[in-house]
């Protein structure tokens, strides 16, 4: 059952991020576990019944309109057992706003099983443009693709969500 984490189970989810994802696409430690100081901002998990361990994480910023899936990661030591597909599950079953994430574009085959990964539960890729800006000091901007939930959206929605990424995620305030 996917359970809302607290922060005094952060290096956990951190050191599952750090497995996960390339280093300009996640914040410093402490600029991470701040989040958890934001409102908007919830992270959810499964854990080992067995020791306590976490399983795999999504990290959510709530906005009026969407739920933004910043990470979303599944321990090393637990891949290929259908838990992504079980935390997007529980997750869709808890909210009935739209969700969108971050994707690379599909230029190499982990990126491309990535995204069908995602269409395989329900994901739409949209085709405009979008980079990512730099997550934090020291970091590099990314090129990515929005993925949405239920539907591909229009360019005016496509705008929208990534206006209040750029403002309430990264704190860039023109887009």
């Amino acid at each position: 059952m996917l359970i809302k984490i607290s922060e005094n189970d952060f290096q956990q989810v951190f050191d599952i991020m750090e497995n996960s994802f390339p280093t300009d696409e996640y914040r410093p430690f402490y600029e991470q576990k701040d989040l958890f100081l934001k409102k908007e901002y919830s992270v959810y998990g499964l854990k080992n019944k067995e020791n306590n361990s976490l399983m795999g994480f999504i990290a959510l910023w709530e906005f009026d309109d969407f739920l933004y899936i910043e990470h979303f990661a599944v321990s090393p030591y637990f891949r290929n057992k259908g838990l992504g597909e079980k935390i997007l599950s529980e997750l869709k079953s808890i909210s009935d706003k739209t969700l969108c994430l971050e994707v690379e574009p599909p230029k190499n085959d982990i990126s491309v099983r990535r995204i069908n990964f995602y269409k395989r539960n329900g994901f739409f890729l949209n085709e405009y443009p979008y980079i990512q800006p730099a997550i934090s000091k020291g970091k590099s901007p990314v090129t990515l693709m929005i993925m949405t939930s239920d539907k591909k959206i229009s360019e005016e929605e496509f705008l929208k969500i990534k206006d209040t990424l750029y403002k309430k995620v990264y704190h860039i305030f023109e887009s």
